[in-house]
């Protein structure tokens, strides 16, 4: 393989440090990788569009700084330029350019506007990084067709939606061959429209992301190089599913050994959320022995018991154990045991409901709402058991902080329903007491985001949801104390008062039972 690389994704909401940068460049190569993707999407200061980042976005000087200092390793820009455009599509300067307004992540592509933006991101950074590789993105596009422009487009003859993505795309890669680089795309939406291969350069690279199997795309017969990708699996966990993110990795590993794939890039995603890249980089090192000194692969085991822990695992694990057994050991708990603790903390292909309902939706009783019974139960005891063991094993602020959010966020939701209890039960001060607690839930986990961001670049907005999951709790026992006690002819229930979206007087919850006022 020519290419070995794992990419590190800035675009969701990560702020790190130039020295924490250099840290990740010198563990990479360390670790037997020979390149770096920066996955960046809104999170690099693109000159020709400032308007497109926020505030302490990747620069081009620290950029050249890295590349200057680590001139044996290839740092390979990661920019998308059709999907996953929402962090330009919603900043003002990107009205317009959506396929669908205020919906979706991906921009028009019979926009000319938009397409006059994607080239000057691509001139930008084909100046600021040296890599042979620039790789333009195009991964999960499924807005397709859906503007009245790009719509008569895919109905013209011979057109279609293939033509339509190809012609975008095709375009994009062939500036980059242009200025004699090499483009890469992801290769997901190939599968749905195949004959889009054939706008696109010979020179293009097709990244084939598979995370739940081996790669589907074989060299074998294909006219583009293919690197395959596999990931650690964090966006669907609490932490990490060590023995998935192994078996994956394992499959590709083996696929780039039968066949003569152009190399492998190990992806690792959102660590936003309470995620904590330096919690990862044993994994990432793990990783990087299993893909230069790989042993024979195998699939996940599943005992009655569990997982096969040493088995499947091992690898990733080993990362941890040679910095010392407290990392071992909390490794152990957060990647392997608490992936036993009910469905909540089981294995998936969709985001933690933990992590989501907690925070990204601003209204953290929705953890309560729809995973009470999962977190009251003896598998919510076990899992919160677990993580105070790894909190009171954690080698550092970093690891005890992921800890200490499942803990927490358990811990919230036993508040709760100890609240809504005394709610129905008609008394308003034990409610309010019971309630309480949970201020201080949020700020310690406040406290840990704001950590989070010092030590490994963690993300801001995680502090921001927070200081709004604090704020709605406070605003929830200021409507106890004004409607609890049924001033208002009735006493809403405990979903509806712990809801955002409660309105005084609307006792019917038309917000609720109406889907085109709940839009």
């Amino acid at each position: 393989m020519r290419l070995r690389m794992w990419m590190y994704d800035l675009a969701r909401e990560q702020f790190p440090t130039h020295e924490f940068l250099r840290h990740l460049c010198q563990l990479t190569f360390d670790a037997g990788y020979n390149a770096l993707g920066l996955y960046l999407e809104h999170r690099f200061a693109y000159p020709s569009s400032p308007w497109t980042h926020g505030v302490d976005a990747l620069t081009p000087a620290v950029v050249a700084s890295l590349q200057s200092e680590f001139p044996a390793l290839q740092i390979i820009p990661f920019v998308n330029l059709l999907g996953h455009f929402e962090g330009t599509l919603y900043s003002s300067g990107g009205d317009g350019l959506a396929e669908q307004r205020f919906a979706g992540m991906q921009g028009c592509p019979s926009n000319a506007e938009f397409l006059s933006l994607c080239e000057g991101l691509i001139d930008d950074t084909l100046a600021a990084f040296q890599s042979e590789i620039v790789h333009i993105g195009g991964d999960e596009t499924w807005q397709l067709g859906a503007c009245p422009k790009c719509a008569a487009r895919a109905s013209e003859p011979d057109a279609g939606k293939s033509a339509l993505y190809g012609e975008h795309m095709g375009r994009l890669a062939r500036r980059v061959v242009a200025a004699g680089r090499r483009p890469a795309v992801w290769a997901d939406m190939f599968f749905e429209h195949p004959s889009a291969l054939g706008y696109l350069p010979p020179e293009t690279i097709l990244f084939d992301w598979q995370y739940f199997s081996g790669p589907r795309l074989s060299p074998a017969g294909s006219n583009f190089e293919i690197v395959t990708c596999p990931a650690l699996h964090t966006y669907n966990a609490a932490w990490m599913h060590l023995p998935q993110s192994e078996s994956n990795i394992r499959e590709h590993v083996q696929a780039a050994k039968s066949a003569p794939f152009f190399g492998l890039c190990l992806t690792t995603w959102e660590a936003a959320l309470f995620g904590n890249y330096a919690t990862m980089l044993p994994a990432i090192v793990g990783a990087g022995k299993l893909i230069n000194q790989p042993n024979e692969g195998h699939s996940i085991t599943q005992t009655q018991g569990g997982y096969d822990r040493a088995r499947d695992a091992s690898a990733l694990l080993d990362g941890y154990r040679v910095q010392g057994e407290p990392y071992a050991e909390w490794a152990q708990l957060m990647g392997v045991e608490l992936l036993d603790c009910g469905p909540l903390f089981r294995f998936s292909q969709t985001r933690s409901s933990l992590k989501c309902r907690l925070l990204l939706y601003s209204n953290p009783f929705l953890l309560w709402l729809r995973n009470r019974d999962d977190l009251l139960s003896e598998d919510g005891d076990r899992a919160h058991v677990i993580a105070q063991r790894a909190a009171a094993v954690a080698p550092n602020a970093n690891m005890r902080g992921v800890s200490e959010f499942v803990q927490l966020g358990i811990e919230f939701v036993r508040h709760v329903e100890a609240t809504s209890r005394h709610y129905s039960a008609g008394d308003v001060g034990l409610a309010i007491r019971a309630l309480a607690p949970c201020r201080q839930v949020f700020e310690a986990l406040e406290r840990i985001a704001r950590g989070n961001h010092v030590n490994s670049g963690g993300s801001l907005a995680d502090i921001e949801r927070c200081i709004i999951a604090r704020r709605h709790v406070e605003l929830v026992i200021a409507r106890i104390k004004l409607y609890g006690d049924g001033s208002l002819g009735y006493r809403p229930s405990f979903e509806m008062i712990s809801h955002p979206k409660f309105v005084p007087h609307d006792q019917a919850g038309w917000w609720l039972i109406n889907r085109w006022a709940n839009e």
